[in-house]
């Protein structure tokens, strides 16, 4: 038999490479079910379209009818709140959480009738069988919280579930940082590379990825010798996406006068795309961004990690990557007692508090450093 069920209400025909939908209609009026199908080229394709489907025949609200089940309430949250709101890479990190992990386990429960308890062997379950580490496991925790938040808000739940559930405990992430004179050799060693205005631009500026791979000619002013953040690019799936910075902080207007080699990268950069625009006028893509390949198009952010992961491992370097730059430019900026409000704004970050405790290692020498002065200026009292 060519075609086979995947899961409810879709099939797959191996034979015509085609995914059915069914759409489920109720009954007519001498009632007989009703019942249509659409072929999609994708499995993507087929559990959108039905989503959707699920989404509008459901009645929300105070008379929300029973039978409401998780995986409906969360495709409706993610497609009638999540994605009109937030950016497309929230929507597909949710979407992901909820397809691959939340939706075969949960999805089949009546929403009403969810318990704290079934939650919380989810947790174990993903941790225990599925390999999934606290800290991912933790924002699936966040993820339900509030989508089932929203379900009590909209008068379809009596009270949230989930308050009753113990998270995972996070587990600090490892920041992994280059010394000053790492920092150096690298510089020295990308000189001439395609990778030396990517290392730059992380080591000097403390710019993220996305930041570095979304920067603009506009956006940089080599006579006022400014660069303004305001743009990044980064990937959901297979799909590059242009949007804005993380937060409205991280629109930042950094000051670049006292990094003379940086301007002259910076520099010989804009005149070598000038150049190859001419030489390479029929083949050339005017993209306007400063990370480019040789034809003019902008590299994409996954293959700005491989490339460096690449030049790494062939220069038998430190273990690296571009946000590990991003580390070192803090811990260069703590070591050189730079206040730690000033290290946050130039990173983008909210408010003192995130770059905190994101740098706590780095914050807990300095204020080893300040205990012992204190212990210091005691005993020579």
């Amino acid at each position: 038999m060519a075609r086979k069920r995947i899961r409810k209400n879709i099939a797959y025909d191996s034979d015509k490479k085609l995914f059915y939908v069914f759409f489920d209609y109720g009954t007519d009026q001498n009632g007989r079910r009703v019942r249509k199908s659409r072929t999609f080229a994708t499995e993507e394709e087929a559990r959108r379209a039905l989503l959707q489907f699920e989404t509008q025949q459901m009645n929300l609200g105070p008379a929300a009818p029973e039978g409401i089940t998780v995986e409906k309430w969360l495709n409706y949250w993610l497609e009638d709140i999540v994605r009109p709101n937030r950016a497309y890479t929230t929507y597909y990190c949710y979407r992901n959480m909820i397809w691959n992990h939340i939706v075969p386990e949960l999805g089949s429960v009546d929403l009403r009738e969810l318990t704290p308890y079934q939650i919380q062997q989810y947790y174990t379950r993903m941790m225990r069988e599925k390999g999934l580490g606290p800290n991912t496991v933790h924002k699936h925790h966040i993820l339900l919280h509030t989508a089932l938040k929203t379900a009590f808000r909209q008068d379809v739940l009596a009270a949230n579930p989930v308050d009753r559930v113990e998270p995972p405990q996070e587990v600090p992430a490892k920041r992994v940082f280059y010394t000053p004179a790492q920092l150096k050799e690298l510089f020295r060693c990308t000189e001439g590379t395609p990778l030396e205005i990517i290392v730059k631009l992380a080591g000097y500026l403390g710019l993220r990825r996305g930041e570095i791979c979304g920067l603009r000619w506009d956006a940089v002013d080599l006579e006022r010798k400014v660069i303004i953040i305001r743009l990044a690019r980064t990937t959901a799936g297979n799909q590059v996406v242009e949007k804005g910075p993380k937060t409205q902080s991280s629109v930042r207007e950094l000051g670049i006068s006292g990094l003379t080699d940086l301007i002259a990268l910076l520099r010989r950069t804009k005149r070598e795309q000038e150049r190859r625009k001419r030489q390479m006028k029929d083949v050339y893509t005017d993209s306007g961004y400063v990370v480019t390949y040789r034809d003019g198009r902008p590299w994409k952010p996954n293959e700005v990690t491989r490339r460096l992961e690449e030049f790494i491992r062939a220069n038998d370097l430190p273990h690296i990557t571009v946000h590990g730059l991003r580390h070192t430019f803090a811990s260069v900026a703590n070591s050189a007692n730079v206040p730690l409000l000033d290290i946050g704004r130039a990173l983008g970050h909210k408010d003192i508090s995130i770059t905190g405790r994101i740098y706590t290692h780095l914050f807990d020498e300095t204020h080893s450093k300040v205990l012992k002065t204190v212990a210091g200026c005691i005993r020579n009292a």
